[in-house]
């Protein structure tokens, strides 16, 4: 059929690379799609081209990554079928067999079989899993009936101790993690746990015994855990006449986001393909930032080798972003070297170049910020067309601070606020509980962090701690306790007897006292507790701004009552985006701020010494850079604190910025050196080295 007979201008709606594939990805292709260059787009009209040809939709296979993509794109499908007037042929197979849960919505995928991995293993094993010893009514669990059923094998695995609740044990979640992690990158459990847990490698028998229970009663109540459901879809594929079956089903299988495949799904879908070998995979190397999920960057990386004679696109137009935004992008990812080469060009209009931004500290960025955003609301932006990235959670803290200080009222993606995240909450239950020796919710909440201390108990406590007078009488309180019990609170008497004897020093002095005792146990009970404990350390150095407790406790619990007022709450008026970088990945907005850019914070430390981190840091970055639309500000502080001034550097990645693609001066005086300054006695301390090898303060201290 000509391409002027068709129903659909394909030549027309597409520019020419995104053309090449809708039209030429016959047998194995790759889709290099850069930020914001119409990979949705390709997709669908790949798919309604597939349809103009006479292909049946029931031989065609859509695997994405979230539901929303998937109804996207089977709803657009549909909507370019009812234009071409075209009818679907007659199913050749029963529709329950093979199809995802977003293509049971036939009339709007023109009967295309499409979801997600996960929903389409849930069809696929409801119907064929009898191979591997599968009944059709198994149970799919949650999060959470699996961390259930792991609390109670923990018990009956970990020893009377455990049984008792005696032993401070790893949470289930923590469990669920390693376990998962395992089935997802194909690892034993050692492993998984050298690379997500290596503090508890103790404890490797222990979940090594967990894991193996845990398989057992899944297989014995009939239950798959949402990895299950790829790990038994891909043994599905083991079992001979069943592979035979699925290869000679679909024709076509196109995979989107493939860069966020791990090996099991890449395994499932390269068996899926071997017969007719029409495989599309559409994805961008350059925005692999999830292999904390065990997702494989070799998966896109190899394809070519894994198919010699494969094709390979490069959707390299971008409709997003502004030609200075793009340079900025181009000039930091060419740093990468694990990575195929492509460059982001696009038709806009010249605009502004990006901005750096420098201040003293972060509560001097978040002023800086804060201003921006009003300046920019005057010029007509919305607040809601604004976000603010970046790396982790707690640096949002100064700015969550200054927006409500401002009455801006903001929307955190993803996550809780600062001040309402519970290891927040634990660390100033400890501040209000020495503020206030009658502060009830304040000792529930402190006490519930120690070993065989429960609710009954805790309220023993509280009632003889009542009696007291003073602090200073604390050893002196007589109450029953069992021999856990006892045992967590003379952890609790000494932590508290530690923070206690800070108050003078002020309440970051306070907050850093507990710190060693809560680090222990949120080792146990968070898989990022090292995320929480950085949350905690910067809520310190906030702290260290107030002379008193009593003013910094006034100013934190008042927080809570800016988190629900009617400007702030999601869905009331446009909202400025606070976003981690993580969470951003996909959406857009016309102007973002990327803050804390110093080399203790992008890239991450952590992630910098592990292999293959640093350019997945650089690649986080670049996946910043390229959600904003029409105005960029890059913002870094000089330093953590303006009472505890260790001095920062920039992120290398702007270092890696050339000139003049960039409006704003680096500072990179400082060169790792760093001061401190004793909020109380006013004493400072520098690693500072003058020319001649003596120690010296830099800079001096009126420079700051």
């Amino acid at each position: 059929m000509s391409v002027s007979t068709h129903m659909i201008d394909f030549k027309k709606e597409l520019n020419q690379a995104q053309y090449e594939v809708v039209t030429k990805a016959d047998g194995p292709s790759l889709v290099l799609a850069g930020a914001g260059s119409g990979k949705t787009r390709t997709l669908v009209y790949r798919v309604a081209y597939l349809l103009e040809q006479g292909v049946a939709p029931e031989r065609i296979l859509l695997l994405t990554f979230t539901n929303k993509a998937a109804h996207e794109m089977l709803s657009r499908v549909g909507e370019l079928v009812g234009k071409m007037g075209k009818k679907t042929k007659p199913r050749t197979l029963n529709r329950e067999e093979v199809q995802g849960e977003a293509g049971a919505h036939s009339a709007t995928g023109a009967g295309v079989w499409g979801g997600t991995f996960h929903h389409v293993a849930n069809r696929l094993l409801r119907k064929l899993g009898s191979a591997i010893g599968l009944k059709s009514n198994f149970t799919i669990l949650d999060r959470e009936d699996s961390k259930d059923m792991l609390k109670r094998i923990i018990k009956e695995v970990g020893g009377p101790e455990a049984a008792k609740g005696g032993r401070r044990m790893p949470q289930p979640g923590i469990f669920l993690e390693v376990i998962g992690y395992a089935a997802n990158a194909q690892l034993k459990i050692d492993e998984a746990m050298e690379l997500k847990y290596p503090e508890g490698m103790q404890l490797f028998p222990l979940f090594e015994k967990v894991a193996a229970r845990y398989a057992e009663k899944k297989q014995m109540t009939h239950s798959l855990d949402f990895d299950d459901l790829l790990t038994a879809w891909l043994r599905l594929l083991k079992v001979p006449r069943v592979r035979e079956k699925l290869q000679g089903f679909w024709e076509y299988i196109l995979v989107d986001e493939y860069q966020d495949t791990n090996v099991v799904q890449d395994e499932i879908v390269r068996t899926l393909a071997a017969k007719h070998k029409n495989l599309l995979v559409v994805g961008d190397d350059a925005q692999s930032i999830y292999s904390f999920r065990a997702a494989n960057i070799e998966n896109i990386l190899q394809f070519p080798k894994q198919f010699p004679n494969a094709k390979v696109f490069k959707l390299e137009e971008n409709y997003r972003s502004s030609p200075e935004i793009l340079s900025v992008a181009n000039e930091v990812i060419a740093h990468n070297e694990a990575q195929f080469k492509k460059t982001l060009f696009t038709g806009q209009e010249p605009f502004i170049k990006p901005e750096l931004m420098v201040a003293q500290d972060p509560a001097e960025e978040a002023e800086q910020v804060a201003e921006r955003i009003m300046a920019l609301e005057d010029e007509g932006v919305l607040l809601d067309r604004i976000a603010v990235l970046f790396r982790a959670a707690h640096q949002s803290q100064a700015l969550e601070l200054e927006l409500n200080k401002r009455n801006i009222p903001y929307e955190m993606r993803g996550g809780l606020r600062f001040f309402e995240r519970a290891h927040i909450k634990d660390a100033l239950a400890y501040t209000r509980l020495i503020a206030n020796l009658n502060d009830e919710s304040a000792w529930y909440r402190v006490l519930a962090t120690y070993e065989g201390i429960g609710d009954v108990t805790a309220q023993k406590i509280i009632m003889a701690a009542g009696e007291l007078a003073d602090w200073i009488q604390l050893p002196e309180l007589s109450v029953s306790l069992s021999q856990a019990a006892s045992k967590g609170w003379s952890d609790f008497v000494t932590t508290i007897g530690a923070a206690h004897g800070q108050l003078k020093a002020g309440p970051g002095a306070i907050i850093r006292a507990i710190m060693p005792y809560y680090r222990r146990y949120a080792e146990l009970q968070y898989q990022d507790f090292k995320d929480r404990m950085d949350d905690i350390e910067q809520l310190a150095l906030f702290a260290d701004r107030y002379e008193t407790l009593e003013e910094f406790i006034a100013d934190t619990s008042l927080q809570e009552a800016y988190a629900v007022r009617g400007g702030h709450e999601e869905g009331h008026e446009p909202s400025v985006v606070l976003s981690t970088i993580h969470q951003a990945k996909g959406l857009e907005w016309n102007t973002v701020f990327i803050i804390s850019l110093t080399n203790s914070s992008l890239p991450h430390p952590r992630a910098a010494a592990e292999e293959g981190g640093l350019e997945e840091e650089r690649r986080l970055f670049y996946v910043a850079i390229t959600r904003a639309q029409r105005r960029l500000y890059l913002v870094y502080p000089l330093s953590s604190s303006r009472f505890t001034m260790s001095l920062h550097q920039p992120s290398q990645f702007l270092r890696e910025i050339a000139n003049g693609l960039i409006t704003g001066k680096l500072d990179t005086d400082g060169d790792e050196g760093y001061i401190d300054v004793d909020p109380v006695t006013g004493d400072i301390t520098s690693n500072g080295v003058d020319d001649d090898g003596e120690r010296s303060f830099l800079p001096s201290i009126d420079d700051l």
